[in-house]
């Protein structure tokens, strides 16, 4: 990670070399060499088959933090009905319980950026999974509210960590033609955390209301030791070990995810020249923080759509319709527990597959045909459940149209804005500013995903379920908006010419970079 003088091909465009726009670069992979491309082509070459298997492995042991979110998320549907029964607690209390983890994630995440600096990548992912842990141990075994919500603030922690640092590390190891695939395994791994939360609360709901949730919220421990055992296999980021000094160290990491040795020692010397600058020049923390506060013309578009698409990822319900898909199910007729749980299974089911399908489409039909599908289906799916439950509640015809409309609205969420908000948030930013934005990223993403989680029961209180929902639509029409004005099509350009979509107003709306715009950029710098 750091500057480079990297053109297209051999570092040069249109016979001029050039430099971003702040001198620095987000990776140094930005401009893959032809034969790095071959890495996930599959050409039968052993070392290529080793190589892009190993990158692989690091992505998915990197995303296992986000298990801990989405197993969080699904079990606390199910969990929160045999809680209120063994500990008394009020609605109020179960609204505070549940969106209070969002609140409390964002501190962890806006921690996490300092962290990974200070001890790396690898073993702030450690340090989210211990202090998970310690969170879940202290729920399982809380006789009343208060510790329950001792608890819950150290998951929070844990939690906030774990979601800010994985995109952050498979972005810097990956190289740049399968990042967008890679970079989504975390929203993957949180959509299988949510199924497997899903079918622990189906599983144990038969069991004493005084135990069931307490071992549903015990096993939440479980992915957290898996990622203890990860640690001995995935390896420390190799710009941040060159930014460390440990030169030997990184370069024994890129041998194992590049297949020509020669290439590697090209990359090990671009990062070293771009860490050596980034040392030499970087400013405090506190200027970054400034910049940011005051920011460029381009900085601020990237603030814009880097922000803006972690906002209307949360406002548009999705959290509510996955934590209160019981109180949904209960609105349109289902009656009983066990039935309530076994029709969000399919919720579950629904979600995890259509990530699994983004992951195949979202570096061949790109991220912006996919954001205008999956909002295009959020609002009709959305306008659909709340005109069901305002209109057909208490017959089977409504129930089918609930569970087809939260199906389709978590399909549609889960195959474009889903996972794409996290592969747009880790593209769009330079590298002296990507641990700060994240971080300003994350804070609008916590707090509308803790706001929409501690209202919704009392908003429908108020409006009933299904005006909520009518509501939930309404915003998602505006996503619809919002994508295409503010967000640019990144599939298959290099991190410098993601950067200069943001440049001016014309690149920033058409999302597409011409040679000679670019060439015209680099002149007047």
């Amino acid at each position: 990670m750091g500057l480079q003088e990297n053109g297209i091909g051999n570092g040069s465009l249109g016979g001029k070399k050039y430099k971003r726009m702040d001198s620095y670069a987000t990776e140094e992979d930005e401009d893959v060499p032809v034969s790095d491309s071959r890495l996930f082509q599959g050409n039968g070459d052993k070392k290529n088959s080793s190589s892009s298997g190993y990158v692989m492995a690091c992505a998915v042991f990197a995303s296992l933090n986000s298990v801990l979110l989405g197993y969080d998320v699904g079990v606390m549907s199910g969990a929160i009905l045999f809680i209120q029964e063994d500990l008394k607690i009020t609605e109020v209390q179960e609204e505070v319980f549940i969106g209070i983890l969002s609140i409390i994630s964002l501190f962890g995440s806006l921690a996490g950026g300092k962290t990974s600096d200070a001890i790396g990548r690898k073993w702030t992912m450690a340090f989210a999974a211990l202090v998970f842990q310690s969170g879940a141990a202290v729920m399982a075994l809380a006789t009343s509210f208060t510790v329950l919500m001792i608890g819950r603030f150290l998951a929070g922690i844990g939690i906030g960590f774990g979601i800010m640092i994985a995109p952050v590390y498979i972005a810097e190891i990956a190289p740049s033609v399968a990042r967008g695939s890679l970079t989504s395994f975390p929203e993957i791994f949180i959509n299988l955390g949510i199924l497997l939360g899903y079918v622990s609360n189906y599983v144990l709901s038969g069991l004493p209301s005084h135990i069931n949730w307490r071992i549903m919220l015990a096993v939440g421990i479980f992915p957290s030791i898996f990622i203890g055992f990860a640690l001995y296999f995935i390896p420390e980021s190799p710009r941040w070990l060159v930014m460390k000094k440990r030169i030997d160290e990184a370069r024994t990491v890129l041998l194992k995810t590049n297949e020509n040795s020669n290439e590697v020692e090209d990359r090990l010397s671009e990062i070293q020249e771009a860490a050596g600058l980034l040392n030499s020049e970087k400013r405090e923390e506190k200027a970054v923080w400034r910049e940011m506060m005051k920011p460029t013309p381009g900085v601020r578009r990237m603030l814009i759509t880097g922000c803006g698409i972690q906002i209307f990822q949360q406002i548009t319900g999705i959290d509510a319709t996955v934590y209160y898909s019981p109180t949904i199910f209960k609105g349109a007729g289902i009656k009983g527990n066990t039935q309530l749980l076994a029709a969000t299974v399919a919720v579950g089911f629904t979600k995890t597959i259509f990530i699994l399908i983004a992951i195949f489409l979202i570096d061949k039909v790109g991220r912006k045909p996919l954001l205008y599908i999956s909002t295009i289906g959020m609002t009709a799916c959305l306008l659909i459940l709340g005109l069901t439950l305002s209109t057909f509640g208490d017959s089977k015809l409504g129930i089918i149209l609930a569970i087809l409309c939260v199906c389709g609205n978590v399909a549609f969420f889960s195959v474009g804005i889903g996972p794409i908000c996290w592969v747009v948030s880790s593209e769009i930013f330079p590298l002296r500013l990507r641990a700060q934005a994240s971080a300003i990223g994350s804070i609008g993403s916590r707090v509308s995903r803790g706001l929409i989680a501690m209202s919704f029961l009392t908003v429908t209180h108020e409006i009933t379920v299904g005006g909520t929902f009518l509501v939930f639509a309404a915003i998602s029409a505006l996503s619809v908006a919002f994508v295409h004005k503010c967000v640019p099509e990144t599939k298959g350009k290099s991190l410098e010419q993601i950067e200069m979509l943001f440049q001016n107003d014309r690149d920033w709306e058409e999302g597409e970079v011409e040679l000679a715009d670019m060439e015209h950029l680099m002149e007047k710098q």
